[in-house]
């Protein structure tokens, strides 16, 4: 298994193309090996199903040219801060063997991104201990950063998208049924199908205001992140 230079994780399939997917873009095109794990299959989604969203997110992968996309299964509004969950991220992180994670934001209105990220946390620290399933090699990431799904606080870090908006976007509509109510049979109106594509692309674009870029994605951290110059 190859590794990778970038994993981030999700709580449901989409919610990494809406908080990075044009960071996710950029670094590809630069040479980055990047892959995303989605935590369930999103099955409590008032649209669509299982089976459609698994394939909306194999083409939203490809828009994005990820190396690698995995989903744990675990159950929607039932992830847990137990270890019988967080195990599972471990082994993703030290089968994959990333320099850096990104997790959602530690505040968000959706509860399953809150404990996402908490979970992501836990793993990550986790992963580091050589006697905590000593089965797999430990492995100690460098940097953890969060992104936004929905509302945008305490900024740390801006990454210029301008670039990649547009495929970012393409990413996004791989998701018709959970953006377009035309999409599936018995669809019905929720938050995501209110323009919440064009929301996310005025978030990106308020972002970028200030440093004189077309859009930009926002980022925040724990600890400093490292640089060697400025």
């Amino acid at each position: 298994m190859q590794q990778l230079d970038i994993l981030v994780f999700g709580a449901h399939p989409d919610d990494a193309e809406i908080g990075m997917g044009g960071t996710i873009m950029k670094h590809v095109q630069a040479g980055y090996k990047v892959g995303i794990c989605d935590l369930t299959k999103a099955e409590m989604s008032s649209n669509g199903t299982v089976e459609l969203r698994q394939q909306e997110a194999a083409m939203a992968s490809a828009v994005l040219g990820l190396s690698a996309r995995t989903c744990l299964g675990l159950p929607d509004r039932g992830l847990q801060l137990v270890k019988e969950q967080i195990d599972q991220v471990v082994a993703q992180i030290r089968k994959y063997r990333p320099r850096i994670v990104f997790a959602p934001y530690w505040e968000d209105r959706h509860p399953d991104h809150v404990i996402c990220s908490k979970m992501i946390e836990e793993a990550v620290f986790n992963s580091k201990l050589r006697n905590y399933m000593p089965e797999l090699p430990a492995w100690k990431v460098d940097q953890v950063l969060f992104y936004y799904i929905n509302d945008v606080s305490n900024v740390s870090i801006a990454i210029d998208i301008s670039e990649q908006q547009a495929d970012k976007e393409q990413a996004l509509r791989c998701y018709a049924s959970q953006f377009d109510t035309s999409a599936t049979p018995d669809a019905v109106s929720t938050p995501l199908t209110n323009r919440y594509i064009e929301s996310v692309e005025y978030r990106d674009a308020l972002l970028a205001q200030a440093q004189g870029w077309r859009f930009a994605e926002g980022f925040a951290t724990k600890k400093p992140f490292p640089v060697s110059l400025l």
